[in-house]
């Protein structure tokens, strides 16, 4: 697959089908984030791929969060628990949670972030290339704490998870912008 076909077809996949993906595959998935460029070259990433009871250890923290949400503050800061719910959901269905870590340092956190959306493409991309779904998701960190705990990274930032699976459900049309409404050109 070319690289542009990759991009028009890349979807974010909700429905997995129940069938592993070979450890040399996600790591090639991985090895392709490695390649990201970043900020100073400062390859911030560090991957955690969960799998099993790992995987289902954080969902259920997942889930008892969103039994512990009632605070009306605490809602608005997090967004509806319903968000934290279907992503545990999704999580406990797909083989693959890569959790992605960087290092505590606040220096260095805008640069990281930047760096580390262009290593969640490349995995997205390679992932689309291979006929694997992903789903980028940011729910995680609502159990940051926690989760640094189960994987023993209570020294890193949890930034977010990417989930691979087989896809079982036909790609939905992407809804996007047209060009023009979001650019301008200025001499």
């Amino acid at each position: 697959m070319e690289t542009i076909d990759s991009i028009k077809t890349r979807w974010s996949n909700y429905k997995y089908k129940n069938k592993d993906i070979p450890k040399d595959v996600i790591e090639d998935i991985l090895n392709c984030g490695r390649l990201a460029p970043s900020a100073k070259n400062r390859q911030p990433w560090y991957f955690v791929v969960t799998t099993g009871n790992t995987k289902n250890e954080i969902t259920n923290i997942m889930l008892s969060e969103v039994g512990r949400i009632t605070d009306k503050d605490e809602i608005k800061r997090i967004g509806h628990p319903c968000s934290l719910l279907s992503t545990a959901r999704t999580i406990k269905k797909v083989p693959v949670l890569i959790l992605i870590f960087r290092p505590n340092d606040k220096a260095w956190a805008k640069g990281d972030r930047l760096s580390l959306g262009a290593c969640i493409e490349n995995m997205c991309l390679k992932a689309t290339e291979l006929g694997i779904g992903s789903l980028w998701i940011l729910d995680t960190v609502y159990v940051e704490k926690e989760i640094q705990k189960v994987t023993n990274h209570e020294d890193m930032e949890l930034v977010c998870g990417l989930l691979l699976g087989y896809p079982d459900q036909k790609p939905r049309k992407k809804i996007r912008k047209k060009l023009k409404d979001m650019m301008e050109w200025q001499i």
